[in-house]
């Protein structure tokens, strides 16, 4: 089936692009893994205009049932495994998913967002599902009065340890720099937990068990000294990367796997744009994100109406 345009990614970029085609008239298709993207696993959101404190899955189901008014004009496809290819032509582009489907559209906005970076160390994919885990949010319940270890020392680390802390064991947070860099606000407040262990200047070397995580092993870059610690769960929680690895060779792509994108959203292909995190803008919130999909989805109404 032919669309007018197609939106890839459902976080707060795509939602927002979707609402925005469909007032003007668009006939949309959305294709995405999941409902939010990683607004989805926030926990306590205190910046977004409107809402003094509200949970990353709230104000998600408030972004979809928004788009739900507009169920005329957009079609949301859920897929397993995402968007594999895009192929763009003269006047249409055709956009492949991981199940062979294939979608045609006359322009694309690409809004995939980004994905958890990987530690890259011994027993992370192996342990994966099996006390590895990228998502606190999803996660965090299985780990119940459970010892846990989290790697990172920035807003996503932090954030996973307050919103799993009242429901774990003790806390680790293993960072590699000598100070977290994560908001104060949030530093504060997990330094003010009773179950939270800050180690600073500290790197993972291995994660290690039998059939499940049972131990970490850290490296003290201030002694010099490996030691392990006991632990039924690890949280990798050290930032995202595009999820860009499908567009290599389609489209203008920086040094970090970010879209380079023009004032109007725009690529360097004719009909494709790209918004939010998955592309150069400056900063990655979830505000900005719904503003830059408000903005992809205007030039993409004015590009169909030019063709």
């Amino acid at each position: 089936m032919n669309y007018d345009l197609i939106i890839i990614g459902a976080g707060p970029a795509g939602m927002t692009a979707g609402v925005y085609a469909a007032r003007k008239k668009l006939k949309t298709l959305i294709l995405t893994r999941d409902i939010g993207g990683q607004a989805a696993w926030s926990s306590d959101i205190e910046n977004y205009l409107g809402f003094s404190m509200i949970t990353g899955a709230d104000l998600v189901t408030k972004f979809e049932k928004h788009l739900e008014e507009f169920k005329d004009d957009v079609e949301l496809h859920l897929i397993n495994g995402g968007v594999t290819k895009i192929t763009p032509g003269d006047k249409e582009v055709e956009v492949q998913t991981s199940d062979k489907q294939k979608f045609v559209g006359k322009a694309v906005i690409i809004t995939s967002g980004k994905v958890p970076r990987e530690l890259g160390v011994p027993g992370e994919k192996e342990f994966l599902n099996r006390g590895v885990t990228y998502c606190a949010w999803c996660d965090g319940p299985i780990f119940k009065g459970k010892d846990i270890v989290i790697v990172g020392g920035g807003n996503s680390a932090l954030d996973a340890a307050l919103n799993v802390e009242k429901i774990v064991g003790q806390i680790y947070i293993v960072n590699n720099l000598d100070a977290l860099t994560a908001d104060p606000v949030m530093v504060e407040k997990a330094k003010m937990a009773e179950n939270i262990r800050i180690i600073n200047q500290a790197e993972v070397k291995a994660i290690t068990g039998d059939k499940k995580v049972a131990a970490v092993t850290i490296h003290d870059r201030d002694s010099g000294l490996d030691r392990e610690i006991a632990c039924e769960g690890v949280f990798i929680e050290i930032g995202s990367v595009p999820a860009t690895d499908y567009l290599k060779g389609v489209v203008n792509c920086n040094d970090q796997g970010e879209i380079e994108i023009d004032g109007s959203n725009m690529t360097n292909v004719r009909g494709v744009f790209a918004a939010g995190d998955v592309t150069t803008v400056t900063e990655k919130q979830i505000v900005i994100a719904a503003g830059e999909g408000a903005k992809a989805a205007i030039s993409a109404a004015k590009y169909l109406t030019k063709i």
